[in-house]
C-alpha cells in the first residue's frame, strides 16, 4: 500500500500535452496518483510532481533527485535522459551510466523506484532516426532495473499510443488519453488493479488523403518544429522560466480532470 509518491523527470512527467482547465499541464503521472490515491480511503495519501519540461539528465539529477530524496516517499517514478538522447552527438551508453548512479542515489533512500523505458518512435517524423539510438538506451535501463530491483513502465511496448491520436499536435508530447493510458500501464506494473486496459483498441479512423497528410505535416513543420530547432540553435529549452508543480492534492487533481473534459 503506497503511502506516497513523488514523480521526478522532464516534460512527459510534467504532463506536456495534457492541459487542465486552468493552463497548467495534470499528464500521466498525475493521474497515476489519483489512482494510487483511490487505494488509501483514509485520505492520507502524498503526492509531489518535481518534474519540469526540457531539463536534461543531469539537471534532473541536480535539482530534483535531492528534492525527492529528503521527502523519502514510498514510490519515485524516474523518467530523466530522453532530452540527451535526441540531442546530436549524445553516446546512450554514457548517459545511461549517469543514470545508474541516479537510481543507485533514489533506491537507496526511497522505498521502491519505477523507471522508465523510452517511446518506439518509428511513427514520429522528426524523431525516427532515432529508433535505433533509444532502443540502445531503453536496454540500459532495463538492465539497471534489474540490478536495483526497479519495476519498469516499458513505453516502447504500450503499443497503444503508436496510434497519433495518443499525441499532442506537437507529435512530441503525448495527447490527454495518450497520458491516460500511460498512467493505466503504471498502475498494471505495480500490479494493481486498473479501472480500463491501456491496450484497449482505438476506433476506427477514416482515411485520410495525400493532400490531407501533407497539409498536416506542413501545418506541424511550421508550428512546431521550425520553433523547437530554433531552441536548440539558441540554446534556449522550454523550460528556462518553469516552475515545478510540487506537492498536489489528489482531490484537486480529479477536479482538474473532470473539468478539463
Amino acid at each position: 500500500m503506497i503511502g506516497s509518491y513523488v514523480a521526478v523527470g522532464d516534460s512527459f512527467t510534467e504532463g506536456v500535452g495534457d492541459p487542465g482547465p486552468d493552463g497548467q499541464f495534470v499528464g500521466w503521472a498525475d493521474r497515476f496518483a489519483v489512482l494510487l490515491a483511490d487505494r488509501r480511503p483514509e485520505g492520507d495519501f502524498r503526492y509531489t510532481n518535481l518534474a519540469v519540461r526540457g531539463k536534461l539528465l543531469d539537471q534532473i539529477v541536480e535539482d530534483q533527485v535531492p528534492k525527492a530524496v529528503e521527502l523519502a516517499p514510498d514510490l519515485v517514478s524516474f523518467c530523466a535522459g530522453g532530452n540527451d538522447i535526441i540531442r546530436p552527438g549524445t553516446d546512450p551508453d554514457e548517459v545511461a551510466e549517469r543514470f545508474e548512479r541516479a537510481v543507485a542515489v533514489l533506491t537507496s533512500a526511497v522505498g521502491t523506484v519505477m523507471v522508465t523505458t523510452g517511446f518506439d518512435t518509428r511513427g514520429v517524423p522528426v524523431l525516427k532516426h532515432l529508433r535505433g539510438k533509444i532502443a540502445t538506451y531503453n536496454g540500459h535501463v532495463r538492465a539497471i532495473a534489474d540490478r536495483y530491483g526497479c519495476p519498469v513502465l516499458d513505453l516502447w511496448s504500450l503499443k497503444s499510443v503508436q496510434d497519433r491520436r495518443a499525441w499532442d499536435d506537437d507529435r512530441l508530447h503525448l495527447s490527454p488519453e495518450g497520458h491516460t493510458r500511460v498512467a493505466l500501464r503504471a498502475g498494471q506494473v505495480l500490479g494493481m488493479e486498473v479501472p480500463a486496459d491501456p491496450d484497449q483498441p482505438w476506433p476506427p479512423l477514416p482515411p485520410r488523403g495525400t493532400f490531407e497528410v501533407r497539409r498536416d505535416d506542413i501545418h506541424w513543420a511550421r508550428e512546431y518544429l521550425v520553433p523547437w530547432i530554433g531552441r536548440r540553435l539558441r540554446g534556449e529549452s522550454s523550460g528556462d522560466r518553469v516552475v515545478a508543480k510540487g506537492a498536489l492534492s489528489p482531490d484537486d487533481i480529479r477536479v482538474r480532470i473532470a473539468q478539463a473534459v
